[in-house]
């Protein structure tokens, strides 16, 4: 087992006065975001990976508060960890009990995490309505458990629970418990914004106050800050802190949590580097942020939505036609920083609002000369607003946008032809109106070349089905379409007024050795537009392979 105690004493806190320490809470207060459940194994890569990224503490959850958290804490002591600190999480001791008889904070030192990080309650009526005990007691309880801790060798963090509300209801009180934690030796006390519903000026304004008047007593004690995001400011009122004085900031990355979510500590992270002039991680390291925040999305389930600040698909994104025309010549116009700074890239949106300048860019991203071509530019913008207004985007279907343009270019040959296809949803029961288990066939009928193949497959839904049917008849002359991977399928109503005969739009999207892409279609039939969008995912993924057409493998601005 690795050896913590050689190397506590020169934890982070007390050399690294300027620099912003980064806390990452993704294990414990990011898993308690609704739909996520993180396994042993995925918190290991979790770890492994922010290690890597340089992020300098880690917290990994409660120690003894189930048989995950004991494996993970035993599992990650073995680590060898290039750089991050592994943060244990508790609360003081409990009322009327000694810190060092208290069982929870025991099972802390068990865990052998060389940081331990406990909360503490500051708003009054907390203290005598949730905890049931007198101020007095609290404050005991914060002294005794900091002291304990200290005594054990570890650097302690004191997370000062609603810490800005306390303030709000008795600020004597609640800087009184900040204060003891921090006469008693805590590295760092993190101020909590627990219930998300403050703002950047009134934080600003509290977090001033109080370090101004801990310092006088105590003039090294160093500050973090912890926020929600239920009032959309937790990556402002982060900043509002720093501003302020604090040095640590703790966060979640992507922002995930209980509620509306926590501080996204990425954002936090490229905007103190990018923005204030400060060093977090270093150029060097930034420059993976990207990749982090979708190494954490594949991890978690939760995606990264496409407007994401700095990691988002749609972060460097240009739609409007005067925008493209412009960012080449300009790109600090439209953009505010370097995408590359953060492992992003620019991207062109061809859609009805594209002028020329936007669709030969898009059209070279993905591999394309129109000019040399000869195509008819105005020609090509017409079709593409004629094919928008009548329920297609291309704005996340690159792969539908690519067939087209080799249409118009004439470099377009089908991968095969379609005789026909059936498909049949089967469902038998015998226990009233509602259907389940629900089963779908579907057969299809094509020729690649002169050869004509018949397949059936089978899947839970027509799609599915569609799919396999398809794969098992194409493979035989394609049978690079084994790495080709359907990951995401929506259907949408661009109308949704006309009901159940509105047309229907499919996007579909596929990932291959180079990243991910979409491709889109339109119809009256759901069937007939899945169908549609299915067979340009394949043929697509066939051009990027270089098995298919002309276009450049691999090309397309929405790979990752």
């Amino acid at each position: 087992m690795h050896c913590w105690g050689e190397t506590v004493e020169a934890v982070i806190y007390n050399t690294l006065m300027d620099h912003l320490l980064t806390y990452d809470s993704t294990l414990r207060d990011g898993e308690q975001c609704e739909g996520v459940s993180l396994s042993l194994e995925d918190k290991i890569k979790v770890v492994a990976r922010l290690d890597a990224f340089g992020i300098d503490v880690i917290e990994g959850g409660f120690p003894a508060s189930n048989p995950k958290d004991i494996a993970f804490f035993k599992r990650v002591a073995d680590m060898p960890l290039a750089h991050a600190k592994i943060a244990a999480f508790g609360n003081t001791c409990k009322k009327g009990v000694a810190a060092e008889r208290d069982p929870g904070l025991r099972d802390l030192l068990d865990s052998a995490a060389p940081v331990v990080t406990i909360v503490g309650k500051t708003w009054d009526e907390q203290v005598t309505r949730a905890l049931q005990t007198t101020l007095e007691e609290n404050v005991r309880m914060i002294h005794d458990s900091v002291i304990f801790l200290k005594a054990a060798g570890r650097s302690v963090v004191f997370d000062a629970e609603h810490f800005f509300d306390g303030w709000a209801a008795n600020a004597d009180y609640a800087l009184l418990c900040v204060l003891t934690a921090a006469k008693a030796g805590a590295d760092s006390v993190d101020l909590c914004e627990t219930n998300g519903g403050w703002l950047p000026f009134q934080v600003d304004d509290v977090v001033h106050q109080v370090i101004a008047r801990v310092r006088e007593e105590v003039p090294d004690q160093q500050f973090g800050i912890h926020c929600h995001n239920d009032s959309g400011c937790a990556v402002a009122n982060t900043l509002a802190a720093v501003r302020a004085g604090v040095r640590q900031v703790q966060g979640t990355c992507n922002g995930i949590g209980e509620r509306v979510g926590n501080t996204d500590l990425l954002t936090v992270i490229a905007d103190a580097e990018l923005k204030m002039g400060m060093e977090a991680l270093g150029a060097h390291k930034l420059t993976e942020l990207t990749d982090v925040s979708h190494c954490l999305a594949e991890v978690t389930g939760i995606s990264v939505p496409p407007h994401h600040p700095y990691t988002g698909a749609s972060a460097f994104a240009h739609k409007g036609g005067l925008h493209a025309s412009a960012i080449s010549r300009f790109p600090q116009a439209y953009e505010h920083t370097d995408p590359a700074k953060v492992g992003n890239s620019a991207r062109m949106v061809v859609s009805e609002l594209a002028g020329k300048a936007s669709l030969l860019q898009k059209a070279a991203a993905l591999g394309f000369d129109l000019e040399a071509s000869n195509v008819d530019i105005q020609a090509l913008l017409d079709e593409i607003k004629a094919r928008e207004a009548h329920g297609y985007t291309y704005e996340m279907a690159d792969g539908s946008l690519a067939l087209m343009l080799m249409r118009q270019m004439g470099t377009y040959r089908p991968a095969f032809t379609l005789e026909s296809f059936r498909v049949i949803v089967d469902d038998r029961e015998d226990t009233g109106a509602l259907a389940k288990d629900a089963a779908s066939e579907a057969t299809i009928k094509i020729h690649v070349g002169d050869e004509r193949f018949v397949a059936t497959g089978e899947g839970t839904g027509p799609v599915g089905a569609l799919d396999a049917a398809l794969r098992m008849a194409i493979t035989e002359s394609y049978p690079e379409v084994a790495e080709l991977n359907l990951v995401d399928y929506k259907v949408r109503l661009p109308d949704e007024s006309q009901g159940t005969g509105a047309l229907t739009r499919v996007t579909i999207t596929t990932a291959d050795e180079f990243g991910t892409y979409g491709t889109v279609s339109v119809s009256e039939n759901v069937i007939e537009a899945s169908w549609n969008a299915l067979v340009e995912s394949i043929e697509y993924g066939l051009i990027r392979s270089g098995h298919l057409g002309c276009a450049t493998p691999g090309q397309g601005a929405d790979h990752e």
